[in-house]
């Protein structure tokens, strides 16, 4: 089964689905209706959850929880079920629930969670391993003709422009030296950061922590992300940053595929 002439994805770490859906995820998402809802940070394995999170009208669903329960975990809701449905395939990172990778017939969809460095970069290493695995296998479909998207909370905010107070954070997680210049490696291997083909200045973000009234200032980051290779990037219609949906501390991404 293929999709109609335009397909809408949206990307969202809703911080716990059970937390999510209580604050209203499935009556938004019944109402905004995407082709596919890539989730992060869901918290949850299947069997821990009622058929509403399981069996949602019109969708076909696929999770990839980590093996210690309320932790990570991410989860795809698609109205056409993909060619084949995977992971990173390296145990330390599929331990997590940290990647699905979803092969439809026209391109292949990462729904990432990339972890937190953590204060000091206590996880830097692993984080950084993580994103390598990811570059490698992306770097090699797109080598192959593939067309790539790669959504999810990446953890990194990118460019001073893309945080509100980049000064003060140069030495925190998500901020970091050696994550910016991951990120420019991935776009210099050839993937574009979807949203800066529309959106050139700054104060657009999808987080902003719960402390000092973050969000009704606008005082955030953005951290979460649709990325394509650059032979995809003609199909990308628009990308919209949803920051009036409520129900996380981060809110939700949505890109349009031609």
């Amino acid at each position: 089964m293929v999709f109609g002439l335009m397909k809408n994805i949206i990307t969202w770490n809703v911080n716990g689905i059970r937390a999510a859906e209580k604050k209203g995820l499935f009556s938004w998402f019944a109402k905004t209706a995407p082709d596919i809802l890539c989730l992060q940070e869901t918290k949850a394995q299947p069997d821990q959850l009622s058929e509403t999170f399981i069996d949602f009208p019109g969708y076909s669903c696929y999770w990839e929880s980590a093996q210690k329960k309320g932790y990570s975990s991410v989860a795809v809701y698609s109205r056409h079920k993909p060619l084949s449905v995977g992971n990173l395939g390296i145990k330390e990172y599929d331990d997590e629930g940290r990647c699905q990778v979803l092969e439809y017939q026209d391109f292949v969809l990462f729904n990432c969670y990339f972890p937190n460095s953590q204060e000091g970069g206590a996880r830097l290493d692993y984080k950084l391993g993580f994103c390598a695995a990811v570059l490698d296998k992306t770097s090699k479909l797109a080598a192959r003709g593939t067309s790539v998207l790669v959504c999810g909370d990446y953890n990194i905010a990118h460019k001073p422009i893309d945080l509100a107070h980049p000064k003060q954070n140069e030495t925190n997680p998500g901020y970091l030296p050696e994550e910016r210049a991951w990120m420019d490696s991935f776009i210099q291997a050839g993937f574009v950061d979807a949203f800066r083909l529309f959106v050139k200045e700054g104060g657009h973000y999808t987080w902003w922590t719960y402390r000092s009234n973050a969000r009704a200032n606008n005082v955030g980051w953005r951290i979460d992300y649709h990325c394509v290779n650059e032979a995809f990037a003609s199909r990308v219609k628009s990308v919209s940053i949803l920051s009036d949906v409520l129900g996380s501390d981060h809110c939700p991404v949505s890109i349009t595929l031609a």
